[in-house]
């Protein structure tokens, strides 16, 4: 498997800018900040068969009709590190979607544990017994 921290290669994103909504001032009009990133998880080299399916599953609500991933950032004023922002939000994606938790140990209660357990609950129905009234 590949781990927590798979990169998909630069050259497999494709990128497209827009014009951002919202207040801006003059620029808001002319300048192109928002990215578009758009990858393929079908089309992509870096990705191996086995995972393929697992990632189509696992992230089956974010993908469009061809199997892509489409991410917007518009939280910044310029391209680049709006770019940048799709980029790491992809990762964040794909980090949960292939993260595995581990298996838990089931185990076994000491036995000063259980003896304090034990002691506890006996304290505990004495002081219930001792408030009851007996007519």
């Amino acid at each position: 498997m590949f781990g927590p921290k798979f990169k998909v290669p630069e050259h497999e994103l494709e990128f497209s800018f827009v014009r951002s909504s919202g207040p801006g001032g003059q620029n808001v009009n002319k300048v192109n900040s928002k990215a578009l990133l758009r990858w393929s998880i079908r089309d992509s080299k870096a990705v191996s068969e086995t995972l393929k399916p697992i990632l189509l599953e696992k992230l089956q609500g974010k993908l469009n009709s061809e199997g892509e991933i489409l991410i917007s950032s518009d939280v910044h004023r310029d391209q680049i590190r709006n770019r940048e922002d799709c980029i790491q939000r992809l990762q964040v994606m794909l980090d949960q979607a292939l993260f595995k938790p581990k298996a838990r140990k089931k185990t076994k209660q000491s036995w000063s544990s259980q003896k304090r357990d034990e002691t506890s609950k006996k304290k505990h129905s004495e002081k219930k017994k001792l408030r009851k009234i007996d007519y």
